[in-house]
């Protein structure tokens, strides 16, 4: 029952016990009967009150019982809340919250340790800011690119610390969008990989150091050919410490090698000269090594030849499939031993 048929009910006693004050004078008169009837209409009120009653008290009861569950699951929801933050804070990766334009929106304990900042100086403070200024704009465009991408694809820039040096950092992008699916921010993950990178950019003269031990220490020779004089090989990578450790290994073995830094001068480079292969990284700014082997089959199909290519990745997790069937013949991992990317680049122009 409700509050106002509550308050109805007592209006109600209320008028017959005034009825009933109007008859107690005239009772000797003979209105016995009509007393008795006011009586009983009172009784009836009273016994439909205490029915209300009862049903507040068990509507009471009810939301008690419900306050305490609710209590419960906020308890849940705020300790549950905790321990996410926690994750998050104390994570060994970098991680940060950011606005639709990269404006930093939270921070991780981690993130504020590899940038060298204070989280209060760190956030609203734009994540470009932390990039090398002659790679700022590369980097706003790309991210702007990615923006209408999904799945997002790591990326790689250099990234400079306050009053620090730059270094090699992969980012790992995701999106959280609105009901309209308008970006409203962006995780982004951070991981240092200057040590990955140095490995994988060796110095030749080292990495031909270790080679020429384990020959000795080993029975079978090498099968490589000698010599793949007269081989002409194209190289597309943007990276330039990558490009010059592939042109130093593959002409140690007499390959002619023409390295460019982006899918447009590799096209370029193909209106002057048809080479016997063709071997590109597969994830580079702009235009990647995917939509660069699509351009090249497609140049192919009008001028009638073919060109061997393999995919490089400098990722373990890079999909191998993918890459084939995109119109890769062959597919290799940037930390594979020279020997191998030299093996390749002969099986690919029929050498071996």
């Amino acid at each position: 029952m409700s509050e106002e048929q509550f308050t109805q009910h007592f209006k109600a006693i209320h008028a017959q016990m005034a009825a009933l004050h109007g008859y107690v004078v005239p009772l000797s008169q003979g209105n016995a009967e009509q007393i008795a009837e006011i009586l009983k209409a009172i009784a009836i009120s009273l016994e439909s009150l205490e029915l209300s009653y009862e049903e507040m008290q068990t509507t009471l009861e009810a939301s008690q019982v419900i306050e305490e569950e609710l209590l419960e699951q906020s308890e849940q929801v705020v300790a549950e809340r905790q321990r996410y933050y926690d994750l998050f804070q104390f994570a060994p990766d970098a991680y940060l919250l950011t606005d639709a334009h990269g404006l930093i929106l939270e921070a991780n304990a981690a993130a504020r340790k590899l940038l060298n900042i204070r989280q209060n100086s760190l956030v609203r403070m734009p994540l470009a800011g932390f990039v090398p200024l002659v790679k700022r704009q590369a980097f706003r465009s790309y991210m702007n690119q990615l923006c209408h991408v999904e799945p997002v694809e790591d990326l790689e820039f250099s990234l400079c610390p306050r009053d620090g040096e730059p270094f090699a950092a992969q980012l790992k992008v995701s999106f959280a969008r609105d009901l309209s699916g308008n970006i409203t921010t962006l995780r982004i993950g951070i991981r240092d990989i200057s040590q990955y990178k140095q490995t994988v950019t060796k110095p030749l003269q080292l990495l031909e150091q270790q080679q020429d031990k384990v020959a000795q220490d080993t029975a079978p020779v090498s099968s490589l050919p000698r010599s793949l004089d007269g081989l002409q090989v194209l190289i597309v990578d943007d990276e330039a410490d990558a490009r010059e450790f592939i042109t130093a290994v593959l002409e140690s073995h007499g390959i002619h090698v023409t390295a460019v830094a982006t899918a447009a001068a590799a096209l370029a480079a193909l209106e002057r000269f048809r080479p016997h292969v063709l071997v590109s990284d597969i994830r580079m700014p702009d235009d990647n090594g995917y939509s660069l082997i699509r351009k090249i089959r497609q140049l192919e199909a009008e001028k009638g030849w073919h060109i061997p290519a393999a995919a490089l990745t400098a990722y373990l997790a890079e999909d191998r499939e993918k890459a084939l069937a995109a119109g890769f013949e062959s597919h290799l991992h940037k930390l594979a031993q020279p020997t191998e990317l030299v093996e390749m680049v002969a099986r690919l122009a029929g050498r071996v």
